[in-house]
């Protein structure tokens, strides 16, 4: 068991934020599934509790949390009119861009059209289930393109993907076969990164934008979902500011997050 304190950093903020769909409320705490393994969380105030050593932590959770990031910085960046995000950042003050794997992020929101975020959830949980390699008893890591490749149509049906179920093959084919290689991607700029990613079968604007920010950590990203899409119009006339541009990925998340959960500036 590892403890540290964090400020800044709020896991039940990160887990209703929209940008991962494997942290879930575990007893007193919460359950992470990430890279294959799975990480309990709690917390007294900003005194976290780990349930891993201090040598993974740092090793992987120390970055999966984006902890050298500075967010405090990024809020007080907000300008002083802006009342909305004002208000925002301050619902959501925890709130933190994980730093995920592309191949989860890419299926995961090829998945999450048209979907609300628990129904995401219970999909990826059952393809995990049904595909992934066994971490315990009772949890699953998440499917490798492999793995997924090699899936049965009834079986992905059955997982929840409904109309996605071709995409998802087809991703995986691609990746598996060395069609497509997700790290060298990474390499990119993020205009053409954002343009590879829509090679994929079923992948538009917005599912690239959300691999791009969740996946390879491009904070300038701008996804755009419906939530998203009624702030700036009910907010801020139909244009994003230009002077939060170059971090947008990073305050949007705070807009989607008050939003979404507090019904306000969508109307």
């Amino acid at each position: 068991m590892y403890q540290t304190e964090l400020k800044n950093f709020s896991i039940e903020d990160i887990a209703g934020s929209g940008q991962c769909f494997r942290i879930v409320p575990d007893g007193d705490g919460f359950l992470v599934t990430a890279y294959g393994k799975l990480l309990r969380v709690a917390h007294e105030g900003e005194l976290y509790s780990f349930s891993c050593g201090e040598e993974e932590f740092e090793r992987i959770w120390h970055g999966y949390f984006d902890l050298d990031r500075d967010y405090a910085g990024y809020r007080e960046l907000v300008l002083p009119e802006d009342e909305y995000l004002k208000k925002a950042v301050s619902f959501g003050s925890g709130i933190r861009i994980l730093n995920q794997e592309p191949w989860e992020m890419l299926i995961s929101f090829i998945i999450s059209q048209r979907k609300s975020v628990p129904a995401i959830q219970t999909s990826v949980e059952r393809l995990s289930k049904a595909f992934g390699k066994r971490i315990d008893d009772t949890h699953f890591a998440f499917p490798d393109p492999e793995e997924l490749a090699g899936a049965d149509t009834e079986g992905l049906k059955a997982c929840g993907l409904g109309y996605r179920v071709p995409y998802v093959r087809a991703a995986a084919e691609s990746v598996a076969g060395g069609a497509a290689d997700l790290k060298k991607m990474g390499e990119l700029e993020t205009g053409e990164l954002l343009e590879r990613l829509m090679e994929f079968s079923g992948v538009g604007i917005k599912v690239a934008s959300c691999t791009a920010l969740f996946g390879y950590h491009r904070l300038d990203v701008l996804p755009v979902d419906v939530w998203m899409k009624r702030v700036i119009e009910t907010v801020y006339g139909g244009h994003f500011p230009e002077e939060y541009l170059p971090y947008a990925g990073v305050l949007q998340q705070y807009m989607f997050n008050y939003a979404r959960l507090m019904k306000v500036g969508v109307g």
